[in-house]
């Protein structure tokens, strides 16, 4: 599972470069994991070469589209929430036309149609390209609807629009798919296969970022660890390979140092890992290369083998501790954050406790924790009872999120008195004196402004914190 975002209150859409022949405005929300915020990128490029551009304003919109997650109910109520907005301010603009991508769409297809009757379009994560024949169909009094999977899509030949851009830090899309078929997880039939993008055209779109003046990319994908490009197609076919596609393939590990090395002044995030796919030579990668991040998200689940195995994760509780332990042998300064669900189907008291247990071993800098919400279509919800009263998986959410700010507590209080590299993002939400920006660990440091600005890398001092924040003053540029 991956780390949920809702920034719609922000605005999702950026106005672009006004050009003569684009007089159609196009509002775009993402809700969900970063992947949909990545893949709004793509459609704005896309529907920008089709006479759109992007406004914040809902009421101008000719267009609107929402890209949706599934990975909860909550997030799915979310949506329909939303739409009913849309319906509000379509009564007012009646040729305004509504659209739902992403995974809510490939889930419901047809169906969305049907339930909602404010929708014109329903387009899945690999019909992004088939969105100038949807909206054609759509001109027509037609409605329209594309949500198959693609073995061989990655949108590498696509260069993104930055939406909501601070022009320092951007996503850089290498994976698409999952072939994990963890039990609980819609991604699998929401997104497909696992299938990699072509290294060059990612190091091109870093390249092209580069010359755009951003300092941090973060290489995306459900499992990037699971990235391995033999020249195309999906992973699961490469023990078909040709010897030569076997002996010239490129994994994850290489993929990372490359990045590395063709851009060195160019921090590196990545995201999202699986602990079963995590492998040594990734983290060797990170601890030889300065400017890959002293940071890895490695979503556990659950510190319960038995909860494990019915959630079909591939790794034991022991194998999980052998992992972190090697990632503080060979990089002692990385930070790590986790995933973690509470009140999966059967779980027991003792199994809570193990999780809890799992935690107090790892002391995560910080995490992303939910109560289980059972998916329509997933193994869990076809053939496991979801037996657990929602007081008992609020309660335990509630003990694992308390552990988990004692955790980050700890965490955070070893930097004070110490110097750490920041990059400059944007202002603090809380003063616009002070500057915020994150360190290499992914831990958000604020500190006065004093000369420095926006894109900056500054040694900063710390003198104090709280559980998640880093405070401190800035003492001079510094150089990655």
């Amino acid at each position: 599972m991956e780390k949920t975002i809702d920034e719609s209150k922000q605005g999702e859409a950026l106005v672009l470069d006004q050009k003569k022949e684009n007089s159609r405005k196009l509002f775009i929300e993402s809700y969900g994991c970063s992947m949909n915020f990545s893949d709004s990128e793509i459609v704005a490029s896309i529907l920008h070469n089709q006479g759109y551009n992007t406004t914040q304003n809902l009421e101008d919109a000719d267009l609107v589209l929402v890209n949706t997650c599934s990975i909860r109910d909550k997030a799915e109520l979310t949506i329909r929430k939303r739409l009913e907005k849309y319906n509000a301010v379509k009564r007012i603009n009646p040729g305004m036309k509504v659209g739902v991508l992403g995974c809510m769409a490939e889930r419901l297809k047809s169906k969305f149609l049907e339930e909602e009757k404010i929708v014109d379009l329903v387009v899945g994560p690999d019909a992004y390209k088939d969105l100038p024949n949807l909206l054609a169909e759509v001109d027509e009094g037609r409605d329209a609807i594309n949500v198959i999977l693609s073995k061989d899509e990655t949108y590498g030949d696509i260069s993104p629009v930055r939406l909501n851009s601070n022009g320092v830090s951007a996503f850089v899309s290498i994976t698409r798919g999952c072939d994990n078929m963890c039990t609980f997880c819609v991604v699998p039939f929401t997104r497909g296969r696992e299938r990699s993008r072509e290294p060059q055209s990612i190091l091109e779109e870093i390249q092209d970022l580069w010359s755009r003046g951003f300092k941090e990319i973060t290489l995306l994908g459900q499992n990037v660890d699971s990235y391995l490009w033999y020249g195309g197609g999906l992973k699961k076919d490469f023990e078909k390979a040709t010897d030569m596609q076997v002996a010239t393939a490129v994994n994850f590990a290489k993929l990372l140092e490359l990045c590395a090395k063709a851009y060195p002044k160019m921090r590196i995030r990545f995201s999202t890992s699986n602990p079963q796919d995590l492998t040594l030579d990734v983290i060797e990668t990170m601890a030889k290369y300065k400017n890959i991040c002293n940071h890895i998200h490695l979503p556990v689940q659950s510190g319960s083998n038995r909860i494990l195995k019915a959630m079909n994760r591939l790794h034991t509780r022991e194998e999980y501790f052998e992992l972190i332990d090697n990632i503080r042998r060979i990089l002692p300064d990385c930070s790590i954050s986790q995933d973690m669900i509470t009140g999966f189907p059967t779980e027991t008291e003792q199994d809570h406790q193990d999780t809890l247990s799992l935690m107090d071993y790892v002391k995560y800098n910080f995490g992303y924790m939910f109560y289980y919400s059972e998916r329509p279509g997933t193994l869990a919800e076809r053939k496991m009872e979801d037996d657990i009263p929602l007081e008992i998986k609020k309660k335990r959410l509630d003990d694992v999120v308390q552990l988990q700010r004692k955790h980050s507590e700890f965490r955070t209080k070893a930097y004070v008195n110490t110097e750490v590299e920041v990059l400059i993002e944007r202002s603090s939400k809380k003063s616009d004196q002070h500057w915020s920006g994150r360190t290499s660990q992914n831990i958000v440091a604020v500190f006065p402004k004093a000369d420095f600005k926006v894109g900056d890398f500054v040694t900063v001092k710390i003198n104090d914190c709280t559980s998640a924040t880093l405070i401190g003053e800035g003492i001079a540029l510094s150089n990655l």
